[in-house]
C-alpha cells in the first residue's frame, strides 16, 4: 500500500492510498468464498460454483464491490495509522480507480484554537443594582392578576375579557376553522387566529351572532394562506372579567407571605437578586465575546453541520415534531435554505464552545463527581417523579452532559473573575 498526504486547511487532510495488485487479488478472493456461499447458482452446490461461474452469474462489478467494501476500509485503517492520524468523525471516501485501486479519503482533524491573551480583558466596573417602587408595585400588581378570578358579566365584549365562543372560517369559500365553545382571551395584541380578529370580536353581545371578514396577512405562517380573504362567524356565549382582589395583608399571606409589609420587601429583594444574575449573564458574554475577538479558532466543516442539524432538532422538539424530516418538510422551505438561516447561530455557538474548551484546559478546570452528584439531587428534588427521574439521570450519557454544563459554566466564571479584577485593579490604579 503507499500513502501520501495534503494538507487541505480547516482541520483537514486529504489521504491518497493506492493498493498494492496483492492486496486486491487477496480480497477478490476472500468475497469470492464469501458470496460462493451465499448465493444460489443452477447447477451448484452452494460454495462449490467455480469463480468464473460465479462471476458470470452475479456479473464482475458485484465481485468487485464486495471486495472493496471490505479492503478499502482496512487499508484506510492501516493508512491513518501509519500516518499517526486521529480523525474526529467518519472520513469522506472516494474511489478514483479500479485497476490499480487508488482512493481518497477527506480526514477531519481536532479542531485547533490558539487563545489571545485573556489575562488583558478587562470589563467596566459592575453598576450597582437599585430596585424603585416602580418595579416592586408592578410585580406586586402581577401578584394580584395571578390570584385574580374570572367572573361572569352581563355586558359587551372588552379587552382583557376572557370569553367563550363558537367560531367558523372559511378561506377563499373553503372551510377553515369549526370550532364550539373555545376560551378566547381578548388580548389587544393577540395575531390568533389572524391578526385584527380581536378588534371584530370587541363590542359583540352575548349569544348574538357576529359575521365579518379578514384578509389573512402575507406574513402570516401558512404560506398557501396569505393574502386571501377570511370570513367569519362568531357567536360569543359567556363574557367573563377578572377581579383582582385587595393588595392587603390577605393577598400577601396568600402568595406565601408573613404580611403585606413582608411581601413588598421579599419582592425587593427577588427583584434585586434576578437583575445581579440578569447582569451576571450580560457580563460573562461580553467577557467571552472578547475571548472569541482576540482568539484564533480553525475547525472541519462537519462540526459546523453537526452544530447546524442540533440546532434544528431541538427546534423541531420545540414546535412539537418528533422527526426533524417532518420539521422540515412543514417550513415551506428547501433544506439548504434553513441551513444557511441558522449557520451563522451555529458557527456563534460552536466558536464559542471551542474557545471555551480550550480555556478550560487552559486553566486546568475539573468537575468532581461529588459536583455532578449535587447537581442531579438538586435537579431530581423539583421532579414529581423523583425515581423515574433518577434512573434517568443515572445515565452515563446523561451525567456526562451534566459535567460537561457545569465545566461551561465554571470556566464562563473563571473567565469572569478575570476581567472583573483586572477592571478593579485598573480602578484602584487609576
Amino acid at each position: 500500500m503507499k500513502v501520501s498526504t495534503e494538507k487541505l486547511g480547516n482541520c483537514q487532510i486529504s489521504l491518497n492510498i493506492e493498493a498494492e495488485a496483492g492486496e486486491l487479488d487477496k480480497s477478490l478472493d476472500e468475497a469470492y468464498h464469501h458470496l460462493v456461499n451465499e448465493v444460489s447458482i443452477p447447477g451448484f452446490r452452494k460454495g462449490k460454483a467455480p469463480r468464473a461461474i460465479l462471476v458470470q452469474h452475479i456479473g464482475k462489478k458485484n465481485l468487485l464491490d464486495e471486495a472493496l467494501e471490505h479492503l478499502v476500509p482496512q487499508l484506510y485503517k492501516q493508512a491513518i495509522e501509519s500516518q499517526e492520524i486521529e480523525p474526529i468523525a467518519r472520513s469522506e471516501i472516494e474511489i478514483i480507480q479500479t485497476e490499480p485501486l487508488v482512493f481518497k479519503a477527506i480526514v477531519s482533524l481536532k479542531p485547533e484554537v490558539k487563545l489571545g491573551d485573556y489575562h488583558g480583558i478587562k470589563l467596566g466596573p459592575s453598576p450597582v443594582i437599585e430596585i424603585t417602587g416602580k418595579e416592586v408595585a408592578a410585580a406586586m400588581e402581577e401578584s394580584r392578576e395571578r390570584q385574580g378570578a374570572w367572573v361572569p358579566v352581563d355586558r359587551p365584549v372588552e379587552l382583557s375579557d376572557l370569553v367563550t365562543m363558537n367560531i367558523q372560517a372559511d378561506v377563499d369559500g373553503k372551510p377553515w376553522l369549526n370550532h364550539k365553545d373555545i376560551l378566547y382571551e381578548m388580548d389587544k395584541d393577540s395575531r390568533s387566529p389572524v391578526p385584527g380578529f380581536v378588534s371584530h370580536v370587541q363590542g359583540a353581545e352575548k349569544n348574538k351572532e357576529n359575521t365579518f371578514s379578514l384578509t389573512i396577512p402575507d406574513d402570516y405562517p401558512l404560506k398557501e394562506m396569505r393574502g386571501k380573504e377570511g370570513t367569519f362567524n362568531v357567536t360569543v356565549t359567556e363574557i367573563k372579567e377578572k377581579q383582582l382582589p385587595e393588595l392587603n395583608d390577605e393577598l400577601a399571606k396568600g402568595a406565601g407571605y408573613d404580611n403585606l409589609e413582608d411581601m413588598r420587601k421579599k419582592v425587593a429583594d427577588d427583584l434585586k437578586a434576578k437583575a445581579e444574575a440578569r447582569n451576571r449573564l450580560e457580563l460573562r458574554q461580553k467577557a467571552l465575546d472578547a475571548l472569541v475577538e482576540i482568539s484564533e479558532v480553525n475547525y472541519p466543516p462537519i462540526l459546523e453541520d453537526e452544530e447546524i442539524t442540533e440546532l434544528l432538532r431541538n427546534e423541531a422538539q420545540r414546535l412539537g415534531f418528533r422527526e426533524l424530516t417532518d420539521y422540515l418538510k412543514k417550513a415551506n422551505k428547501t433544506e439548504e435554505e434553513i441551513k444557511q438561516e441558522v449557520r451563522p447561530i451555529a458557527k456563534k455557538r460552536l466558536t464559542q464552545s471551542l474557545v471555551l474548551g480550550k480555556l478550560a484546559e487552559e486553566e486546568k478546570i475539573e468537575i468532581s463527581s461529588s459536583e455532578v452528584d449535587n447537581k442531579v439531587d438538586e435537579i431530581t428534588n423539583d421532579a414529581e417523579d423523583k425515581e423515574k427521574a433518577k434512573q434517568f439521570f443515572s445515565l452515563p450519557q446523561v451525567k456526562q452532559s451534566i459535567e460537561q454544563s457545569l465545566r461551561t459554566q465554571k470556566t464562563m466564571d473563571q473567565l469572569l473573575q478575570i476581567a472583573i479584577g483586572n477592571a478593579e485593579n485598573m480602578t484602584k490604579g487609576e
